[in-house]
């Protein structure tokens, strides 16, 4: 049985529709579009519903024929979400106050979907960490209140289960999946006293030894707290508003890493500067981030916050895991010109190099072989619209806003974990009547004055470094294999040897690379043509260093070092001729 095709839902001022995703990328008939201008939507978690308030009312249909489920009188609703298992639609709107209610009216309520009763209704005026968290099963949920986390089971919201108060709790993460849920929670430093996260076990909060882990920490004016699939581990990012060494207009950034097992990290990072995104792989055993001064640095790390692979610099400051896992993209939208670097994930070989300019929005199909980006107002009034790709950088489908209308939102329909298998990564662009937007390649700003001149060596403002495998065996004396670490020691053996001895006039030719002053054959053009030589052969050898010390060469590097054997032979008759 083929894999459904996943929908797009498109949300502006020319109202909500359900596009049918690639190869067809058309209007689905089973949705009537809703013309009025949309204010917000939602898929279910398994993807089999969908909602969506429309200024009027709020909606909820089936999304493979569009039959309505259930209808709200809610015109003012601003945000919406599905409890995990279907059973909940909670809706938000903005807090407000008036004569008749001095008190203001509770703003956040959950419905039964199938009845359309109102289950509760409760106050949330702050919009950040506006909807109440439930595990996977909905046998908890968990929200939070004056700086408390209130926990609710089996979906009965008429009594609090349990209550975590640890000081000022100011933020908090349920772990995805099951049970036993794990929560973390945050709370900021004061008085000196630094700020930490700490993880417990659900209902275990009390007694010196509940916490599962605990991190502290200084510089933290908010955390992003980020658990992987399996519940196992969760990376905090943690940042200041202000960076008071000035030299960032970002603030400050740490990265920290804790288990449940127990064990905490500060991630290493290798380059100053701003952690601008952090993403875990679906597989839960490495993560990636994006960080440092322009051009930015790209490490996947494991486990144990060592380096897997670095992808280098560039301009990028996102990174995006396939569902799948299987290939990865760093991309840089906002302020950078949206460029994206697709990689096979397991190979780490890059598979293309597409460009999206002015996109303000990314995400993947849960297909794993199409991604779509967009340019969404209010970030761009201009311009607005969106484009489905496939991963080699071939552009499936383009829609463009008419002029005076405006593109809100883009979002792929849900679907469980496992709906769709991971394919082998194809390298071969896709067909496409509209083509692919590789990026071209870059060159160096030279004014108009010199562009006639040949272009000659200068110093650079950025020192681009190349991608390196950091995996044991790869790199390093310490991790390099037996066979690379004795041609390695041969090498400087050699090279030690021809530094102590000089050699005979009549004996074997100079070495490669000797800083005495070379014998003359009384041919100058001889001369220069074994003085290239010699330059070429050091280079090769250079290389070759460079090879066995695991940094990864490019295509004419590896050419030039095929072509040493040659090399050496046309030095060894020009010298035999002298």
């Amino acid at each position: 049985m083929a894999p459904p095709v996943p929908l797009l839902a498109v949300r502006g001022s020319d109202g909500t529709s359900l596009l049918c995703g690639p190869p067809q990328c058309e209007q689905l008939s089973a949705f009537q579009r809703d013309a009025r201008p949309g204010r917000c939507f939602i898929f279910t978690r398994d993807g089999t519903l969908f909602a969506w308030c429309n200024g009027h009312s709020v909606s909820v249909v089936k999304s493979v024929d569009s039959i309505v489920v259930s209808t709200f009188d809610l015109p003012k609703t601003a945000l919406l979400e599905f409890s995990p298992l279907n059973n909940i639609l909670v809706t938000w709107q903005p807090y407000t106050k008036t004569q008749d209610s001095p008190q203001g009216e509770a703003n956040l309520q959950l419905w039964d979907l199938l009845s359309g009763r109102l289950i509760k209704a409760l106050f949330q005026k702050k919009v950040d960490s506006w909807c109440p968290s439930w595990s996977e099963d909905e046998k908890i949920c968990v929200r939070s209140v004056n700086n408390e986390l209130h926990f609710y089971e089996n979906n009965d919201f008429n009594s609090i289960a349990n209550k975590l108060h640890v000081q000022k709790v100011s933020d908090f993460s349920l772990s995805p999946g099951g049970q036993p849920s794990k929560v973390a929670v945050y709370v900021p430093g004061s008085k000196g006293a630094p700020s930490f996260v700490r993880l417990y076990q659900y209902p275990v909060f009390g007694g010196p030894t509940a916490a599962l882990a605990n991190k502290s920490f200084f510089k933290a004016d908010r955390v992003n707290m980020q658990w992987n699939q399996k519940a196992s581990a969760l990376l905090v990012t943690a940042s200041t508003e202000v960076d008071k060494t000035g030299a960032s207009y970002y603030g400050e950034q740490t990265l920290h890493y804790l288990s449940v097992s127990g064990e905490t990290a500060l991630v290493q990072l290798a380059k100053n500067g701003p952690i601008y995104d952090v993403a875990w792989s679906p597989s839960s055993t490495e993560f990636c981030v994006v960080y440092g001064f322009m051009p930015a640095k790209a490490t996947v790390f494991n486990l144990k916050c060592d380096p897997v692979f670095d992808f280098g610099t560039g301009p990028r400051n996102a990174a995006y895991y396939s569902p799948q896992g299987h290939i990865l993209v760093l991309a840089g939208f906002g302020n950078l010109r949206g460029q994206m670097e697709v990689w096979d994930v397991k190979k780490y070989k890059q598979v293309s190099k597409p460009e999206a300019p002015d996109a303000t929005h990314f995400s993947w199909c849960p297909d794993g072989e199409h991604i779509v980006t967009a340019t969404c107002s209010p970030r761009l009034r201009v311009s607005n619209g969106y484009k489905i790709w496939h991963y080699t950088g071939s552009v499936l489908h383009k829609a463009d806003v008419v002029a005076g209308s405006e593109l809100w939102e883009v979002r792929w329909q849900s679907f469980p974990n496992g709906s769709f298998p991971e394919g082998p990564v194809k390298y071969q662009a896709a067909p496409s009547n509209l083509g692919s937007t590789q990026a071209p390649p870059t060159q160096a700003y030279r004014p108009p004055a010199l562009r006639h001149l040949p272009a000659t060596p200068s110093s650079k403002l950025h020192e681009d470094e190349p991608p390196q495998d950091l995996r044991p065996g790869l790199l390093g004396e310490k991790s390099l294999s037996k066979s690379a670490l004795k041609n390695q020691k041969k090498r400087e053996a050699k090279k030690a040897a021809r530094q102590e001895a000089k050699p005979e006039p009549s004996s074997e030719p100079v070495p490669i690379g000797s800083s005495q002053s070379e014998a003359s054959s009384g041919d100058p053009e001889m001369d220069k043509k074994i003085k290239n030589l010699k330059k070429k052969l050091k280079a090769i050898e250079e290389l070759k260093e460079q090879q066995e010390s695991g940094k990864v060469l490019q295509k004419n590097q590896l050419e030039k070092i095929q072509k040493e054997e040659q090399l050496l032979k046309e030095l060894q008759e020009l010298q035999v001729g002298q």
